[in-house]
């Protein structure tokens, strides 16, 4: 065995929290195992090829993330599992952040930000159709009960989320980040309410104005294609504000903008249900997430946005967490996906197949193990005496 397979070992080796085996090179007869942690093996990762020590020094995310992309590494067991296991223990990661500065600290300016977000949401619709659920809901659902499907919990968030609006007929909505629009079309549909969606993604809004057409809402929704931080030049004023996974594309540096752009399109009192990716601490993010999955992504802590927020007068009604919601609802899209795999790699290839399924899973075991978090804050801009005491949803 040589220096190279000897010192990838090692490496591999400080991962010994849950048992399994490396199997190094797939002949039979010269295969090299190699079992790491107490106990029987839940899963085998088979090396047709050994990354480098030194590229998993700089990144472990991404030089085993692109193995696994590329075939040299492959996973004998469940997938979601493996990840559970090593993601369950991201202390032991290496990042040398100095070397992907430009990757990790990207620019956020609108031209920019409007390109990364091109990169992951103008894929396709009929890619996306593929794996999400008739609602074309891309964020977590909420599974009120254990049998729920992945449709009744996309429609248990969204009804839950316009709960905590407190609508009334007749009222305005602005909803940031609509992407396809359901939850505006509901709106709608059930308070009678006019809503504006904003958008980056020209699929996204060629989709949704699809939707208010075949609904016949044209009288009451409408989709743009535009920044946030343009809204203050819309001279628009709304009784609601809703924004479900958009604050993750924002960037540290922007939360304070973003806010305050919402602010000046909302009424004094209104109500502003933010819906986001959350972590424990301010963290610069997964570098292979950042490398293929969301450009420029970040994912923000509570306690940043909560500490922002007052300090643009927003009051903090309430807060809750769908962590354990979000591992579901990835563990559902992975199933969707998985059951349209040979449909994807004719769209793409394999090496896109793998990328995404890694993606997945990867996801829905940080959640699982509370690497990052889902939060739903209900802010009011300013004082708010006129909502009920208690909770009404």
């Amino acid at each position: 065995m040589g220096l190279i397979e000897n010192e990838f070992i090692k490496f591999m080796q400080k991962f010994d929290a849950h048992p399994f085996e490396m199997v190094i090179n797939g002949d039979v007869y010269k295969r090299q195992v190699h079992k790491i942690g107490e106990g029987d093996p839940t899963f085998s990762i088979l090396v047709n090829k050994v990354p480098s020590v030194v590229d998993m020094l700089t990144s472990t995310s991404i030089t085993l993330g692109e193995a696994y992309m590329n075939g040299d590494i492959q996973i004998q067991g469940d997938l979601y599992q493996a990840l559970n296991m090593f993601l369950g223990q991201m202390g032991k990661f290496s990042t040398d952040q100095n070397k992907l500065k430009k990757l990790i600290f990207t620019s956020m300016s609108k031209k920019n930000q409007q390109k990364e977000v091109s990169s992951h949401y103008d894929i396709g619709n009929d890619f996306y159709k593929l794996w999400l659920d008739e609602t074309m809901s891309y964020s977590c659902g909420y599974f009120a009960h254990e049998i729920d499907t992945l449709y009744q919990a996309q429609c248990n968030k969204v009804h839950r989320i316009l709960d905590k609006m407190d609508l009334k007929e007749g009222m305005s909505i602005l909803d940031i980040g609509c992407g396809w629009g359901f939850l505006l079309i509901e709106a709608a549909k059930k308070y009678k309410v006019k809503g504006m969606g904003i958008t980056l993604s020209h699929e996204q809004k060629a989709k949704f104005e699809e939707r208010i057409k075949a609904e016949g809402l044209e009288d009451y929704l409408e989709v743009q294609l535009l920044d946030y931080r343009d809204l203050p030049k819309t001279g628009r004023m709304f009784d609601r504000i809703v924004s479900v996974g958009m604050l993750e594309h924002v960037g540290r540096g922007n939360y304070g903008e973003y806010l305050k752009a919402a602010k000046s399109v909302l009424v004094p009192g209104g109500i502003f249900v933010l819906h986001f990716i959350s972590s424990l601490k301010e963290y610069p993010g997964d570098a292979w997430i950042k490398k293929y999955i969301f450009p420029g992504g970040v994912v923000p802590s509570l306690r940043e946005i909560i500490q922002e927020a007052s300090e643009q007068n927003y009051y903090t009604l309430d807060v809750e967490s769908l962590r354990r919601h979000y591992n579901k609802t990835l563990l559902c899209w992975n199933k969707n996906f998985q059951a349209h795999r040979d449909e994807v790699v004719a769209m793409f290839d394999e090496k896109f197949a793998r990328m995404w399924e890694l993606y997945l899973c990867s996801c829905a075991a940080t959640f699982w193990n509370g690497v990052i978090d889902l939060h739903q804050i209900v802010f009011t801009n300013g004082v708010n005496n006129d909502l009920p005491m208690t909770r009404w949803y």
